[in-house]
């Protein structure tokens, strides 16, 4: 339902407005709610090639991923990949991250927080007068980092990246 679109748009913007924590937030959101991995990584490659600065190569294009390409393109697009992550430094602590993103959602107890009004898309007339969108900085715009608050008001303060309790 609407939810799915609301989650999306709060993941997208999260993820613009460099936010690691809200990001992960909402991706856990979406995942362990069951939205489709292969709708989630189309809308991050679309993410890559609209938001990400241009001298940051990413290892395939959203044409790659969007399309039936045949066999043998997936398997270039996945080569690239491997390629990128083998070479990419490692580290555990996303994986620790999502875990205990996992373990906040599974905790929760009543229905989870609404997405943030301003983090919400507005196509439509009578979403905007309901207040979606209203007071969204579009990051890319400014020169200097936005302030602006990218997980829902429960969640405030919250770091996944840090151990919980």
């Amino acid at each position: 339902g609407e939810e799915h679109y609301n989650c999306i748009s709060a993941l997208h913007k999260s993820m613009r407005g460099s936010d690691e924590n809200a990001s992960l937030y909402w991706l856990a959101r979406m995942l362990e709610g069951g939205e489709d991995p292969l709708y989630v990584a189309r809308r991050l490659v679309r993410f890559a090639s609209e938001d990400i600065d241009s001298l940051n190569h990413t290892p395939f294009s959203q044409k790659d991923v969007t399309e039936h390409a045949p066999f043998s393109a997936f398997q270039v697009i996945l080569a690239q990949c491997v390629v990128y992550f083998a070479r990419a430094p490692k580290s555990i602590e996303v994986y620790r991250a999502y875990g205990n993103v996992k373990e906040c959602l599974r905790r929760h107890v009543g229905p989870l927080p609404p997405v943030p009004l301003h983090l919400r898309n507005a196509p439509t007339r009578l979403m905007k007068n309901l207040g979606y969108g209203k007071g969204y900085k579009y990051n890319p715009i400014y020169k200097e980092p936005v302030e602006q608050d990218y997980l829902p008001q429960e969640l405030k303060g919250t770091d996944f990246f840090k151990e919980q309790k």
